[in-house]
């Protein structure tokens, strides 16, 4: 069997393509890890014991926990579900940032039905999630 030039121009190309897809392409989600399970224990109101992992999974359906870093290496941990807003049910994200020591944590990004909300519109859910104990 004899390549021609035409063919051997084509796959190399292809095989730099799949190279580089190998290497940067989609990971596989982290579901299980320390972040994750730190979040899962803290509580987001202070007057109350039930935790953060406690008060989504009893509000929301369909729930999932996902760890990744941002590209400058802080560790992410977020809630995936399927949660009432407003009367109809939408898929939910709530993203927080942790700290490497696992001594402190930030409340990120609250996307609904895949947009971002304001801080006060998060602030709310989560008030709302917390009030359905």
């Amino acid at each position: 069997m004899q390549l021609s030039k035409r063919t051997i121009l084509w796959i190399i190309p292809l095989m730099i393509l799949g190279a580089l897809f190998y290497v940067y392409g989609p990971e596989e989600e982290i579901t299980d890890n320390t972040y994750i399970d730190y979040i899962k224990t803290v509580s987001l109101d202070e007057n109350s014991n039930t935790t953060i992992e406690q008060a989504l999974e009893n509000y929301c359906t369909e729930s999932k926990w996902v760890y990744f870093e941002t590209q400058d290496g802080q560790p992410v941990v977020e809630f995936k579900g399927e949660c009432p807003v407003n009367g109809t049910s939408e898929p939910v994200n709530l993203q927080f940032t942790v700290d490497e020591d696992l001594k402190n944590y930030k409340v990120g990004v609250l996307l609904i039905d895949h947009e971002q909300q304001e801080e006060a519109q998060r602030n709310a859910f989560i008030e709302t999630v917390y009030q359905t104990l």
